[in-house]
């Protein structure tokens, strides 16, 4: 046996053993009994059919509700089970459950799945049948304590009907908070308890009641997991020679990519070709093992899959310490394959070699000038560590940094996983002097569990920000597709890098931006208090709706801040928040203010500057300001120079100075609410 479902009185008595309420119950198997049955628990009764081969019993007519006497109780008998035969001939029928009927209450669902990463998840929100429409529900990863179950429930929009809604009487809160915490016991002590949903649960001004159960059994739960392996040393990512097995001078051919890549690393690189004496002016060698040097840090392999094995034995008699393996044709495409991954991690660790992917680009160091893949041109170096289940992503990403002086301290495509992941990368990043953000682009992560103990490690010394691929059901199947693997639920991600610190994005463009916010000194605000500068009236108005959107608090500006600004601003500047210096706005009247609110900071945690281009300010000129205001304070200057090239000059100077400045407006307000949301709403394991 594998997998089973409760019938009800098997899920009635597994919740009372927990503790959580339910009906009084017995079960009958004849009409006659079913009146005397009624009669003892005490009417109404409600009454439902039996049978593990139906599971939806109200669609079958399998229950009948508001049984008042002992005669109805026996004609409902006759009439569910006649109801039950007719909807499924072949369904062996066990009996009907006689319950009493439970009064009325807010009905809600508390909930459990065994998600295939990140293991048992808890669920809770509005139940009965609006559970599907009104989608009004939290979740929490096992295990969880009492503050987070309290949390749990008040995040959902309608914790005020728990409350007391417009006159209505408050409910049993506490009742609630017990049942909840009883149903993780339970959850955490059966450990064949897959999944399950009680719905609804009735709560009541005084105590509650599961009114329905439906639990499902299985006793060969497998979680998604990985072989614990010691952690990469540092100096693996410091290679000083490389091996490129596969290198052509064929210009369609990956080897020829990969081997021009190679050329500008300043350690030794040795081109591997049984065919050519040279490749791309270096001396070739027949395979790795015919290379003079005693040993090769680091070997990039381009053939193709089915020739992998072999060279892998030989990259591990040579005492290669890292493979690249950038070929495709493993698990992603076929059973085969996936035996092929397995027999090449097998001889790797035979060797204490380690692999990067297969089916990934590769791996990219710009400090120390290292390039093992085929992006079209290198990236900069810098202290952004990007790692990324998508090697056309990275490949994107890449091209896209130069044009932004934006820089790395490490790229990673991670392909398959077969054996380093997400966690030897974090480490990596985390170790690594030169990074100060980590962004991830994830599919898939294998072990929920250690991940999330990993990254919540990291994350209190270094920002982790998430991009988050397969939140939609044709998003999860293209993942699976691309990378073998399943992608899991995406609102389990979500909690899980709610409860780890991670910052969650949705975008390839807010995750850099988040993460050159995250790169600077001043890192996150320090409140959501804000002020907002800018010299022109429309983007303050915008600048109004995008505050309120994302969760930033417009402060009111004090009358003595106002008679203080009033001294030298024009006469009908607005006096409110945001600050309107006028179309015509000086570099003197932006230095004047600025010199107030850096006097005043105590009354605001950031501040946005908007500037847009004209002929009485130049863009040099706000920039300078903005320099001169953000030295004088410790809080956030968090500007936006909207307009085109006649800006550039300006975001250069602020580029120079770590001072991330924005080119869109909604995208700064974004960016910024998302960071605090981290801050107020996430808890993020000390990072701040």
């Amino acid at each position: 046996m594998t997998e089973w479902m409760l019938s009800e009185s098997e899920g009635y008595d597994l919740l009372s053993k927990y503790g959580i309420p339910t009906p009084k119950y017995r079960i009958v198997t004849r009409a006659e009994d079913a009146g005397s049955a009624a009669e003892t628990i005490g009417f109404p009764v409600v009454m439902k059919i039996i049978s593990p081969d139906i599971s939806h019993k109200s669609d079958a007519g399998g229950v009948i509700v508001g049984v008042g006497t002992k005669e109805a109780a026996q004609s409902a008998f006759n009439q569910i089970v006649a109801n039950a035969r007719a909807y499924n001939p072949n369904a062996d029928i066990h009996g009907v459950i006689v319950e009493n009927q439970a009064a009325p209450g807010l009905e809600l669902i508390i909930g459990g799945k065994t998600d295939p990463t990140f293991g048992k998840v808890i669920t809770f929100g509005i139940g009965g049948t609006l559970v599907e429409l009104m989608k009004d529900v939290t979740l929490r990863i096992l295990p969880i304590d009492e503050d987070e179950i309290r949390k749990m429930v008040t995040d959902i929009d309608s914790y005020p009907l728990i409350t007391g809604y417009r006159g209505s009487k408050p409910k049993d809160e506490e009742c609630l908070i017990q049942i909840i915490k009883n149903v993780c016991k339970m959850f955490e002590d059966q450990k064949d308890l897959r999944e399950f949903d009680i719905n609804p649960i009735r709560l009541y001004d005084s105590g509650a009641c599961a009114v329905d159960a439906r639990v499902i059994m299985d006793d060969n739960i497998h979680l998604l997991d990985t072989v614990d392996l010691e952690p990469v040393p540092p100096e693996y990512f410091k290679p000083k020679s490389v091996a490129v097995i596969g290198a052509s001078d064929d210009k369609n051919k990956m080897g020829y990519a990969v081997m021009h890549n190679l050329l500008h690393f300043p350690g030794k690189v040795f081109p591997i070709n049984n065919k050519r004496d040279t490749i791309q002016g270096l001396q070739a060698f027949p395979t790795v093992l015919d290379i003079p040097e005693e040993e090769i840090d680091l070997a990039v392999i381009t053939v193709p899959a089915r020739h992998v094995p072999g060279v892998m034995e030989e990259c591990g008699k040579k005492g290669v310490k890292i493979a690249v393996v950038i070929t495709a044709g493993f698990k992603e495409m076929s059973e085969e394959g996936r035996m092929l991954e397995e027999r090449i991690v097998e001889i790797a660790h035979r060797y204490g070699t380690r692999i990067v992917g297969p089916n990934c680009l590769g791996l990219i160091i710009p400090p120390i000038g290292l390039d093992t893949t085929y992006v079209a041109q290198s990236p900069n170096p810098g202290n952004i560590a990007f790692i990324s289940q998508s090697g056309a992503i990275v490949n994107t990403v890449v091209d896209w940094s130069l044009t932004k002086d934006i820089g790395f301290s490490l790229v990673v495509s991670v392909g398959n996983q077969a054996d380093l992941n997400f966690f030897d990368y974090l480490r990596a990043a985390a170790a690594d002097p030169e990074t100060k953000v980590i962004i991830m682009y994830i599919e898939q992560i294998k072990n929920g569990k250690a991940f999330m103990e990993i990254v919540s490690e990291v994350s209190r010394h270094k920002p982790v920000v998430a991009l988050k691929a397969g939140s939609s059901a044709r998003g999860q199947a293209a993942a699976a597709s691309h990378t073998g693997s399943l992608s899991g639920s995406y609102d389990v991600y979500v909690e899980a890098f709610r409860k780890s610190g991670v910052l969650l994005v949705h975008t390839l463009t807010g995750a850099f931006l988040a993460a050159e916010m995250l790169s600077h000194p001043k890192r996150y605000p320090k409140g959501r208090r804000a002020i907002v500068v800018t010299n022109a009236g429309g983007f303050a108005v915008l600048s109004s709706d995008y505050t309120e959107r994302y969760g930033i608090k417009m402060i009111d500006l004090p009358d003595y801040l106002v008679k203080e600004l009033d001294s030298f601003l024009p006469e009908f500047w607005n006096r409110g928040n945001p600050i309107d210096l006028l179309g015509d706005a000086t570099e003197a009247r932006f230095e004047k203010t600025f010199e107030v609110l850096a006097k005043n900071d105590a009354l605001w945690d950031m501040c946005f500057i908007v500037g847009f281009p004209n002929n009485i300010l130049s863009s040099e000129q706000l920039a300078n300001q903005i320099l001169k205001l953000s030295k004088s304070t410790d809080k956030r200057i968090i500007p936006t120079l909207l307009g085109g090239a006649s800006m550039d000059r300006g975001r250069h100077i602020l580029h120079a100075h770590n001072i991330p400045s924005f080119e869109e407006l909604d995208m700064m307000y974004r960016v910024v609410g998302r960071l605090l949301y981290q801050i107020y709403r996430v808890k993020a394991q000390g990072v701040y």
